[in-house]
């Protein structure tokens, strides 16, 4: 059984303890739909000041919904279109201080105001994004960007991505 445990202190602190937790949800598991369901639980409950956590996958130039934490959202994003769009055109993280004022952006949740999208690669494929709403303005920092693409690295690398289609 897992056992979930929130710890106090340091930014960093945290993020340990997350990535131990992800490891240990991790292990022996490679289902691609579980992997990521509880990888998107783990940081919905993980995280503090956060409204949404959870996967877009990629199909045909699309990103479909996938297993998700939150209020219903989205379910398909056209490449290039919004935050999560713009990270798989460009196949670069996108930390957005102030979602009003990217442009194009697609608000699933009007509660949101911040946002971070890491592009989720294996072998040069890009197969879809992890995405982080919060209510917050400017909750995500450089320091949450770097546990969170180690969390996304994480996933990536324990999963068996040949069976999802």
């Amino acid at each position: 059984m897992f056992d979930f445990q929130r710890v106090e202190g340091s930014k960093e602190a945290q993020y340990e303890n997350l990535l131990n937790q992800e490891k240990s949800l991790l292990q022996d598991e490679t289902d691609w739909l579980a992997n990521l369901a509880n990888a998107a639980s783990l940081l919905y409950n993980s995280l503090d000041r956060v409204n949404w956590a959870g996967f877009y996958l990629m199909r045909d130039k699309e990103l479909i919904l996938g297993p998700f934490m939150g209020l219903p959202a989205c379910i398909r994003i056209p490449e290039g279109k919004g935050v999560c769009g713009t990270a798989v055109e460009q196949r670069s993280v996108q930390r957005i201080p102030d979602v009003m004022k990217f442009p194009g952006h697609i608000a699933c949740d009007a509660a949101s105001r911040s946002e971070i999208v890491i592009p989720l690669e294996t072998n040069d494929r890009l197969i879809g994004v992890l995405d982080i709403d919060s209510p917050v303005p400017e909750r995500f920092d450089e320091e949450d960007q770097k546990y969170l693409e180690q969390f996304a690295r994480l996933v990536v690398e324990a999963t068996d991505w040949t069976t999802m289609s």
